[in-house]
């Protein structure tokens, strides 16, 4: 069981050296697909041995998949820069190794910190991905930003046990500088897929959101932090819809 290890990097030299560790002992070989950063991510990637190449960024999706793509192995573990595998998630895949499986997709819990602290309520907990599949029977889909590996049907999915840990933001503002970052991209996808927004739309969303989150998904039992999340995500949703709005407004 080979295993391909595949990451798209754009100015992570914060977080690239943690992923490639924690990668190292269940992979065959790691890519790194850049962006043309501007930091040291380039140096940090070379520092580790992996495959570095570069490609221009077109989006999450499409650059997800040309990751896979490029992968020489028939089995792909694809992880954010941002992402790392937990001891318990590594000793999983290498077990799954030995057993040697020849084709499948598999899934496992993601972890957040948020801050400083590991978050497991507010409905980023488990927050279940699939990350390891055969390269032929997978592919990135969704809605920019929020890529989502996409099995084929007569895939058999399959969960490990171990936590994906994913060191999301270490302060508000790089909270706040995401959330910009993604209502732009999203409310460009939705305007594409001709989805309208209006006054009334808006704050239906805002509430749902901040209710969902803080309520439903119990982010009060995650303390200050939940509070946070709870009204910050509220926030994002504000920011995508007006945007949109605009968008519309603006023809």
């Amino acid at each position: 069981m080979k295993i391909s290890g595949v990451i798209i990097t754009y100015n992570e030299a914060r977080n690239i050296a943690r992923c490639l560790a924690s990668l190292q002992a269940v992979c065959d070989e790691i890519l790194v697909l850049d962006s043309f950063s501007t930091d040291n991510t380039a140096q940090i990637c070379q520092s580790f041995g992996v495959r570095f190449e570069q490609n221009t960024f077109e989006g999450h999706i499409q650059q997800k998949n040309v990751a896979l793509q490029r992968a020489s192995h028939p089995w792909v573990l694809s992880l954010d820069a941002d992402e790392a595998l937990s001891s318990e998630l590594r000793a999983s895949i290498l077990a799954l190794k030995k057993a040697r499986p020849q084709k499948g997709g598999f899934t496992f819990n993601r972890l957040t910190n948020y801050c400083g602290k590991w978050i497991h309520h507010s409905g980023w907990y488990p927050d279940t991905k699939l990350r390891l599949v055969t390269k032929a029977d997978a592919q990135w889909g969704g809605i920019n930003p929020h890529d989502q590996l996409l099995p084929s049907k007569e895939l058999q999915l399959q969960h490990l046990k171990g936590d994906l840990l994913h060191y999301s933001y270490y302060t508000k503002a790089d909270h706040f500088k995401q959330i910009a970052y993604f209502s732009e991209i999203a409310a460009k996808e939705l305007h594409a897929r001709r989805i309208k927004s209006s006054i009334p739309t808006i704050i239906m969303k805002v509430a749902a959101q901040f209710i969902k989150t803080y309520f439903i998904k119990l982010g009060f039992l995650d303390g200050v932090a939940g509070w946070n999340i709870a009204v910050r995500s509220a926030y994002a949703t504000q920011q995508k819809y007006q945007l949109l709005r605009k968008l519309w407004q603006n023809g």
